[in-house]
């Protein structure tokens, strides 16, 4: 089992909500993140004073798949978050050692 982990731009969401449950996703969890990478933040002027903004806002979707649907899942969210800008965020695909469904105590795959 895999954990795609996938920080993107806001706006992007639900084109990437789309992209997933098109390939049978059933579930995912999403954050409200702040961070920086290559964009190194922006200026902005409030009340007449520039000031920096160090973190920009981004959207993190969290979502485990088999073994077998991790690349189709990973083609999918680059697909759907590509603007072609810097910003358009990377994504992440852990190792799961073990997945228990908490209300019927199946577990791994069965699980998921």
């Amino acid at each position: 089992m895999k954990l795609v982990v996938a920080i993107i731009k806001p706006f992007k969401l639900d084109e990437v909500r789309e992209a997933l449950t098109g390939l049978g996703i059933q579930g995912l969890t999403v954050s409200e993140v702040k961070g920086f990478g290559r964009q190194k933040g922006q200026t902005e002027i409030y009340r007449g004073a520039e000031y920096s903004v160090s973190f920009l806002p981004k959207v993190k979707v969290e979502v485990a798949v088999t073994d077998e649907l991790s690349d189709s899942v990973v083609d999918a969210i680059q697909k759907a978050a590509n603007t072609g800008r810097i910003g358009d965020g990377k994504i992440f695909v852990l190792d799961v050692v073990q997945t228990v469904r908490i209300r019927t105590g199946e577990q791994n795959g069965d699980a998921l």
